[in-house]
C-alpha cells in the first residue's frame, strides 16, 4: 500500500486533531469565544437598534454568533466539573446571560418595571432562539452549582468569609427562581412542543444537581408550585420530565 505525502499526511493528522474533543474541552477557550460572540452580538444589535430595525436572529453571521455563546456542544463536552473552573464558567454563563437579555428585552420602554409588551413580542418572535439559550443556561447554571460548591469546601475555614457564604446563598435562591421561569416561560406557556420539550429535558437531566443545590425553603416552595403544574403543561414528554424533576426535589430529606 503507498504511503500518503509527507505533507498530506500531517494535513490530515492536523485535521484529525481539530475534530476531536480536545478543544471542545477547553473551558476557558470556550469562554473567550462565547465573550467574544457576545461582544459582536451586541454591536449587532445597536446597529439594528439605531436603524429602526429589528434583529434577524435567523441571518448565518447572527446565528453563527448565538452558537458560539450557547455552545451546547462544548460545554457538554467539558471533563468533569471542578471548584478552580468555576471563574470561568461564571464568565461563559453571564455571557449567555446579557446575550439571552438582549434578545428578550431588545425594544424595552425604559422604567423601573419590565416591559411586559416588548418581552411577550420576542419571547415569541424568538421563540426558537430563547429556548436555545435556556437549555444552555439551565446546564451551564448546573456546572456553575456543583463548581461553586467545590470550590467552596476547597477553601480553609478562614477563607469561607461571610461575603463568600452569603453569595452562595444568593446565587442558590436566585437559580430556583431562574429554574421557575424557565418552567413558565417555555413549557407551560404554549408554545412549540418541540422547545417545551428542548427545556424540560435540560431540567430533568439536572435535576440531581437541583435537588441538592435548591435552598429548602426554595425546593418546598417549587415542590408545591409544581403540584398543579403537569395539567396546565399541553406535552406529555415535558409532563414526564417536570415529574422527574419534582420526584428528585422531593426525595431530599
Amino acid at each position: 500500500m503507498s504511503r500518503l505525502p509527507v505533507p498530506i499526511a500531517r494535513i490530515l493528522l492536523v485535521l484529525l486533531a481539530l475534530a476531536t474533543p480536545a478543544l471542545a474541552q477547553d473551558g476557558p477557550r470556550s469562554t473567550a469565544a462565547a465573550r467574544e460572540a457576545a461582544m459582536d452580538f451586541r454591536v449587532y444589535v445597536d446597529g439594528v437598534r439605531r436603524k429602526g430595525e429589528r434583529p434577524d436572529l435567523t441571518r448565518p453571521e447572527v446565528a453563527a454568533m448565538l452558537g458560539r455563546v450557547f455552545d451546547l456542544e462544548a460545554l457538554n463536552a467539558l471533563p468533569p466539573v471542578k471548584g478552580s473552573d468555576l471563574e470561568w464558567l461564571l464568565d461563559w454563563t453571564e455571557a449567555a446571560n446579557t446575550v439571552n437579555k438582549l434578545i428578550t428585552r431588545y425594544g424595552s420602554k425604559p422604567g423601573p418595571q419590565p416591559d411586559l409588551e416588548a418581552l411577550q413580542r420576542n419571547m415569541t418572535e424568538y421563540e426558537d432562539q430563547y429556548a436555545a439559550a435556556m437549555n444552555f443556561l439551565i446546564r451551564g447554571f448546573a456546572r456553575e452549582a456543583v463548581s461553586s460548591k467545590l470550590f467552596m469546601a476547597d477553601l480553609a475555614p478562614e477563607q469561607r468569609t461571610r461575603v463568600r457564604e452569603e453569595g452562595l446563598t444568593r446565587a442558590r435562591s436566585s437559580t430556583a427562581e431562574f429554574i421557575l421561569a424557565a418552567i413558565c416561560s417555555v413549557i407551560q406557556s404554549g408554545g412549540k412542543p418541540a422547545n417545551a420539550r428542548l427545556v424540560a429535558a435540560a431540567i430533568r437531566d439536572t435535576r440531581e444537581v437541583w435537588a441538592s443545590y435548591f435552598l429548602p425553603q426554595d425546593r418546598a416552595r417549587v415542590i408545591g408550585l409544581l403540584a398543579d403544574l403537569p395539567k396546565q403543561v399541553p406535552d406529555e414528554t415535558a409532563r414526564i420530565d417536570l415529574a422527574a424533576f419534582t420526584a428528585a426535589l422531593q426525595a431530599v430529606n
